[in-house]
């Protein structure tokens, strides 16, 4: 037996921390998703205990996510397409829903709003929320 954690534990734990806390759940809530204590998902998230198969996949599922996302190199890299940054932040699944409940016209008048904030001029953007 060993006492050296292994950096693959710690990066992995890394990731599962970001999420949970970009999701803002707490160890505890995790913990219960996860069927183990609060104090097992804080070794987890230090790489202190290694995640079995099984455990990741509920504790992904707690977290929205699919295993496969905590074994990409997400830390150190900023590849991607939209879609997975998207589901990688607070909000963005819920955004991501509300947007596809909107019929046509209301995702256009989004874009518009979008695009503009994302150009650093949200004064048309703002017009247009308030003709709305």
């Amino acid at each position: 037996m060993t006492d050296v954690i292994d950096p693959f534990d710690i990066a992995l734990g890394a990731r599962i921390r970001a999420r949970r806390e970009a999701l803002r759940i707490t160890q505890a809530q995790l913990a219960t998703a996860a069927e183990v204590t609060f104090q097992q998902i804080q070794k987890y998230e230090r790489g202190v205990n290694r995640v079995s198969a099984a455990r990741l996949a509920l504790i992904a599922a707690a977290l929205q996510a699919h295993p496969a996302e905590f074994f990409s190199d997400t830390e150190s890299s900023d590849d991607g397409d939209a879609l997975t940054k998207l589901r990688r932040i607070h909000d963005g699944m819920p955004l991501a829903e509300a947007y596809l409940s909107m019929d046509p016209d209301q995702r256009a008048a989004l874009m518009m709003v979008a695009r503009a904030f994302a150009a650093g001029d949200a004064t048309p953007a703002l017009n247009l929320l308030k003709a709305a």
